[in-house]
């Protein structure tokens, strides 16, 4: 079927601006531009870079990951024009090959893209009841699939000092992580947390009062590293790299947009280890074979310009890398 002329406007609702979209477009198109191109998009969210895919690239055909199923819903709904060009999965993205191979695509050698765009979606941020803001009381939930998992409530009630602490310190970066995870403790045997505001009136109170001018809202760092917990992000990153590079065929590309420091640095010590020589530093020349089967596309993380950043805050924070397939993949173990 022909696609519309211009992206379809998302139902009413939530809406997300996806960051940097013109770029990821860019360093996707030399993957997706023959026929029957197939990118992964790990997380679909309202679909917005999925649907410029779509539009922009006429021979591609998107597999959309999401754990969140009001997501996949809202998703479905928005690229519906586009008829089988678009396929929703229901999964965490560290299930990409099973997603994948539930495909049953008529294809050998790898799917030619995938896109990650890491964090928190827009519409997670501006439903209530999901419990990610800090802006308003709402229930302590946080789970990007609401269907299952621990609740950030329940983090908060029964994780022990020292794990609470070691999450606001990992995830949140949180100078105060030790004092805040003792004052929770202290709070919850008198009275559970059940919604934000009592959270947020505990961090104004425990924060001292310098460090809570500077920094942006002293909520923010202590609801990421919750967030982070709930949905073990950097666990289900950890696994997913690696898979998502085996998932690609030569000429295939992966694109990650991340927005925290741990997921950026993940995904670049992935990337270096896969395009790393294996050679001794001191030979002259590097022998037939040798040479990495993966090239880093991107020069270091790329950032949003200023008039980007102005538009869309979010994209203040972003980090854009990519890496293309130049050899075939080889399990563990085999030879060429």
């Amino acid at each position: 079927m022909n696609s519309p002329s211009t992206p379809p406007i998302p139902p009413s609702g939530p809406r997300h601006v996806p960051v940097l979209l013109d770029r990821v477009v860019a360093l996707l198109a030399p993957a997706l531009s023959h026929d029957g191109a197939v990118m992964v998009d790990c997380t679909l969210g309202l679909g917005g870079h999925s649907a410029a895919v779509l539009e922009r690239l006429p021979a591609a055909r998107v597999i959309g990951i999401d754990r969140d199923p009001e997501a996949l819903r809202r998703a479905g709904e928005r690229l519906a024009p586009y008829g089988d060009r678009f396929t929703g999965v229901h999964a965490v993205y560290d299930e990409l090959l099973d997603v994948i191979e539930g495909q049953s695509l008529d294809r050998v050698g790898g799917v030619d893209a995938v896109l990650f765009d890491l964090g928190v979606s827009s519409m997670q941020l501006d439903v209530r009841e999901r419990g990610f803001a800090y802006a308003e009381d709402a229930p302590l939930d946080m789970r990007m699939d609401p269907t299952r998992g621990l609740t950030a409530a329940d983090v908060l009630n029964t994780y022990p000092v020292a794990e609470l602490t070691r999450v606001l310190r990992e995830y949140g970066e949180e100078k105060f992580a030790a004092k805040i995870a003792r004052a929770v403790v202290r709070r919850r045997e008198t009275e559970p947390f059940t919604t934000s505001g009592p959270l947020v009136e505990l961090l104004y109170a425990t924060i001292p009062a310098p460090a809570r001018r500077t920094g942006g809202h002293p909520a923010k760092r202590t609801f990421q590293a919750l967030r982070m917990e709930v949905n073990d992000e950097l666990g289900v990153l950890r696994r997913a790299m690696p898979a998502s590079l085996e998932a690609i065929g030569v000429g295939g590309r992966v694109v990650v947009e991340s927005y925290h420091s741990l997921e950026d640095r993940l995904v670049k010590n992935v990337f270096a280890g896969a395009t790393r020589l294996d050679v001794p530093p001191d030979l002259p020349f590097v022998p037939e074979g040798a040479e990495p089967a993966l090239r880093l596309v991107t020069r270091g993380a790329e950032q949003a310009g200023p008039d980007e950043t102005a538009d869309n805050p979010r994209a203040a924070s972003v980090r854009l890398r990519a890496i293309e397939r130049v050899k075939p993949f080889l399990p563990r173990g085999a030879t060429s």
